[in-house]
């Protein structure tokens, strides 16, 4: 029986209940956040719970808990549950109150939170890399925000699961954006390119931790605008998120990714990444 965490109370998933007048049920109106623990510690819970902190503060929702008291919470839940490698999903809404578009005052935020086992990429995935297809990015334009409201990018990691693929890698204006549940970086010359951490893309832990450890193995890392045909001509292609870790892209819309020597499968600097990825992991 799985434990989850509601508004103050640990308690079994099947007691678990929120009001259909929840604001998240009727409108979406809530953040959410997805904390990767390895060996039953939390990798990075600070930059997880500022990018919480940043998601409340752009839809004008005050943050429920101080960073120790969200720290005390996702601990306790953790050891609550049989597994060491967990995913940590919760999300913060705005709350019950009558149908009214209006942000409610006097409201208390609703807090749910969960665990779930952590699948990360299978060695041979890993090894062989992933498919992926294209599309435009049809989303809204506030993209930073981790909004519970997902429509668009469940339409998008639909179109890739029609197709077989793994993920849809997206472009607006001739400008490579993010996939539906990852952030996309490509390799030019040795060196890492990444879209730049604007209203467009989600700014994805795991993108800043690949940052970081780009500068500790001496990795050149560049964040600007990356053109729709730096895509089609990169060296390697790249996916990260917390339960991706790190994956390369190996074909696209059924291309193969890369150059003569590596074309259609992992290239050296996604390999010299993926190890000090795992490397940055809590050990056992």
């Amino acid at each position: 029986m799985s434990i989850v965490y509601l508004n103050g109370r640990y308690l079994p998933i099947e007691e678990a209940a929120v009001s259909v007048l929840d604001r998240g049920f009727i409108y979406g109106d809530g953040v959410y956040e997805l904390i990767p623990v390895y060996q039953r510690q939390p990798y990075r819970m600070a930059q997880h719970l500022a990018r919480l902190q940043h998601s409340l503060d752009r839809i004008r929702l005050a943050n429920p808990h101080t960073p120790l008291e969200w720290e005390t919470i996702v601990t306790g839940l953790v050891a609550k549950q049989p597994f060491d490698n967990q995913g940590v999903y919760f999300q913060v809404t705005r709350g019950v109150a009558k149908r009214d578009h209006t942000f409610p005052k006097d409201v208390p935020a609703t807090v749910f939170m969960m665990s779930n086992p952590l699948a990360t990429p299978a060695a041979d995935v890993v090894e062989s890399g992933i498919a992926c297809v294209t599309a435009v990015d049809l989303r809204w334009m506030n993209c930073d925000i981790k909004s519970i409201s997902l429509l668009g990018n469940v339409l998008m990691r639909q179109f890739a699961a029609d197709r077989d693929a793994v993920e849809t890698v997206m472009f607006r204006n001739g400008f490579l954006t993010e996939a539906s549940a990852s952030n996309v970086l490509i390799v030019r010359d040795g060196g890492i390119v990444a879209p730049p951490k604007d209203n467009l893309i989600l700014p994805g832990i795991t993108y800043g931790a690949i940052y970081d450890l780009a500068q500790q193995g001496n990795i050149p890392f560049a964040m600007r605008p990356v053109r729709e045909s730096e895509v089609w001509t990169a060296d390697e292609l790249w996916l990260s998120s917390s339960t991706k870790e790190v994956l390369a892209i190996t074909t696209l819309d059924g291309k193969p990714v890369g150059h003569a020597g590596h074309e259609g499968r992992p290239g050296p600097v996604f390999r010299k990444m993926f190890a000090l990825f795992q490397a940055s992991k809590p050990a056992p």
